[in-house]
């Protein structure tokens, strides 16, 4: 399966809007934004490469309302509960993702990462809407930089909110309730 050419003004599109959202975190290296702008990519890519099929699969159905679910729950605890403020001024984060509350009920309370889970739902729904090699390097690639965000994103807040953020890890897990 290859990417046609006419795709291709689509997937450069999308590439330019997700650098003008992600110019931030792209000036810092090793900040979680830099990872997820190339796991945005990966997906991107992935969506454009696999957009023309129906999907009609049970694996890639359920994968796509999960992303949906984990990205409401997650984004919405976070802008209820985060009380993003000035206080973080890291130069890599975007005014809503400066938090200053660690948020550890709701969706959080099962997972530490629902956004990036939510990534990883519609990274394999859309690999499973039509499974390919091509497909298969693509999710791989997301799957691994989301890992990579993730890590980088624990560490920003081990070194903002210190022992609660390391007991609140203990207690849950980064993507997958229960068990990972």
């Amino acid at each position: 399966m290859n990417l046609p050419i006419s795709d291709l003004p689509l997937f450069l599109f999308g590439t330019a809007l997700l650098i003008w959202f992600s110019w931030k975190p792209l000036r810092h290296p090793g900040s979680h934004g830099f990872y997820r702008f190339f796991a945005w990519e990966a997906i991107l890519a992935l969506v454009v490469l696999h957009r023309d099929y129906a999907g009609g699969q049970i694996i890639s159905q359920t994968l796509l309302i999960v992303s949906i679910l984990f990205l409401v729950l997650g984004y919405s605890a976070l802008l209820r509960r985060g009380h993003a403020g000035n206080e973080r001024q890291d130069g890599a984060l975007y005014s809503w993702e400066r938090t200053t509350a660690l948020i550890t009920g709701g969706i959080y309370g099962l997972i530490r990462h629902p956004m990036y889970a939510s990534l990883l739902a519609l990274d394999w729904g859309m690999f499973f809407r039509a499974v390919s090699l091509p497909g298969f390097a693509l999710a791989t690639t997301a799957s691994i930089l989301l890992q990579r965000t993730a890590q980088a994103e624990e560490k920003e807040c081990l070194a903002y909110f210190g022992e609660p953020y390391s007991d609140y890890m203990q207690r849950t897990r980064r993507f997958i309730p229960f068990l990972y």
